[in-house]
């Protein structure tokens, strides 16, 4: 048997994993038998069973500082088999546990990363922002670790400036201000950060829209999707006539929001849409007058 070419008639062999046998699928020659199966013990009878018996332990994370391969101590005084620890041995497990978790952490670099990415997982938590958007904005706070961009610059804006980032990437409407709303640091400070990161990144991230939060203020306004639907058609049609440029999107979506409802007769409050768009009620009535002077909405200027 020469490689996987068979001896007797050069086609080629198989492994039967069935009988444990190497076989010439032409000629049928056995070349070997009771072979031993190098594969995993387990089997597996679909794709996505497969992938998640392929890998054994907890997966990796960017979230921890280690990525979540270093091993711990659990907090619980319980052994393997779920039974509570013997007194005598209990200051032992302490001591081993915080050793632990002091070598976890033994540089500057990795206390740096574990500050930042507990401040991440708070923001976020906070925020509720799902998981892989999370681990985006761990991976762009890491890279701006390796590109040294953090001197200079304080921690926490920087972990700001990189969840909004991934809020930018993942198309998930979350204004600067909610984010610092919920950082350590005040916005002027996450704005400077996130363009600067974005810059030396090269984040190629596209202006945000008023589509964007369309979806998100229509549900917290508790407005039917006939409204939604309505609000959809004036944006696009302000896009057309160029009425979003240079305007915020969040003032721009509130209007459309506004003249829908109006439309709709699900009338609302400019308040109560300027508090959930977080833009001031001028804001909202200034867009709401360029809407109706620009568009032929049938809402005539006294519904300002």
């Amino acid at each position: 048997m020469d490689g996987n070419i068979c001896a007797e008639c050069g086609k080629n062999i198989l492994f039967d994993d069935n009988r444990g046998l190497i076989v010439c699928e032409h000629c049928g020659l056995v070349h070997s038998e009771n072979t031993i199966d190098q594969g995993p013990e387990w089997r597996a009878f679909d794709a996505d069973q497969r992938k998640k018996r392929t890998r054994t332990g907890a997966p990796m994370t960017y979230m921890i500082h280690d990525k979540g391969l270093s091993t711990m101590i659990d907090w619980r005084n319980r052994d393997i088999f779920g039974k509570e620890i013997p007194s005598k041995l209990r200051g032992q497990i302490y001591r081993l546990r915080k050793w632990q978790s002091r070598i976890r952490v033994s540089g500057a670099t990795e206390r740096n990363l574990t500050f930042a990415l507990s401040e991440l997982d708070r923001m976020a938590s906070n925020l509720e922002l799902q998981k892989n958007l999370r681990e985006c904005s761990a991976k762009i706070y890491r890279d701006a670790v390796g590109a040294h961009l953090i001197r200079g610059r304080s921690i926490e804006g920087v972990a700001a400036a990189s969840l909004y980032a991934a809020c930018r990437i993942f198309k998930i409407p979350r204004t600067l201000k909610e984010v610092a709303e919920v950082a350590r640091v005040d916005k002027k400070e996450i704005g400077r950060s996130f363009r600067f990161i974005t810059r030396e990144l090269k984040l190629n991230l596209n202006p945000t829209k008023p589509l964007d939060f369309l979806t998100r203020f229509i549900s917290e306004l508790e407005l039917s999707p006939k409204c939604q639907k309505v609000a959809k058609k004036i944006i696009k049609m302000a896009e057309i006539r160029g009425l979003t440029s240079g305007r915020g999107p969040t003032g721009v979506c509130a209007a459309a929001i506004y003249a829908s409802s109006i439309l709709n007769q699900e009338r609302i409050t400019q308040r109560k849409v300027a508090k959930i768009s977080q833009v001031t009620e001028v804001t909202v009535r200034n867009r709401f007058s360029e809407l109706i002077e620009n568009l032929n909405l049938g809402i005539p200027l006294k519904s300002k």
